[in-house]
């Protein structure tokens, strides 16, 4: 998978970087910055090309996604990671995903389907990426989802059931509103990098 890894604190958390539909590796990089400037990242390209706009998976419409190429993708994923961790040197167990849509999606999909896979997560206007699995156990794994309440893509109460099911789950759900759309504010990110202060 084309990605980029900088090195910073080794004993700091490693933050995984997703972008959204037609973004890059290079996206989120800004975020990375604002959120925890000294730590590693690896920052991810989608491999699934959507007329040319690299996703982290397929979809059969909007907000309608083909979960078998999702979970095939999830684990793609997951292997890319702990290949990623051997080659460069950072704790495989210390790894916080920062993700925005489709990359918030593909970041869910890694909770629901492992958790040892994430320590912990940053969902900038994610949805529920699939439902019916036996969710793991993520006691008190700190998450935080970011949310517009006007958002076209990702309604409300898909924001609140995602946050039920991880709650469900054990994890520590943190939900920030913003009064916006689907787009990422400085608000948000701020709220974010807050959030991150005071959990790691």
């Amino acid at each position: 998978m084309k990605h980029i890894f900088k090195q910073g604190a080794s004993d700091k958390p490693t933050l995984l970087l997703l972008h959204g539909t037609g973004g890059n590796e290079e996206d989120l990089v800004p975020l990375a910055k604002l959120i925890a400037p000294e730590n590693s990242f690896l920052s991810v390209r989608g491999n699934v090309s959507e007329n040319g706009m690299p996703r982290f998976f397929k979809r059969l419409a909007e907000g309608v996604f083909d979960e078998e190429d999702l979970v095939a993708r999830t684990h793609e994923l997951n292997q890319f990671i702990t290949d990623a961790s051997e080659k460069y040197g950072f704790d495989r167990n210390n790894l916080i995903a920062v993700g925005y849509s489709n990359g918030a999606n593909i970041a869910g999909s890694l909770l629901l389907h492992d958790e040892n896979a994430l320590k912990g997560a940053i969902l900038h206007h994610p949805m529920v990426p699939i439902r019916g699995l036996k969710t793991p156990d993520l006691s008190n794994m700190p998450i935080f989802i970011g949310a517009g309440e006007n958002d076209p893509i990702c309604s409300s109460e898909e924001t609140i059931e995602l946050e039920k099911i991880l709650s469900d789950a054990g994890a520590e759900v943190t939900v920030h509103w913003e009064r916006m759309g689907h787009q990422l504010t400085k608000p948000e990110v701020d709220a974010a990098a807050q959030w991150y202060t005071q959990n790691f």
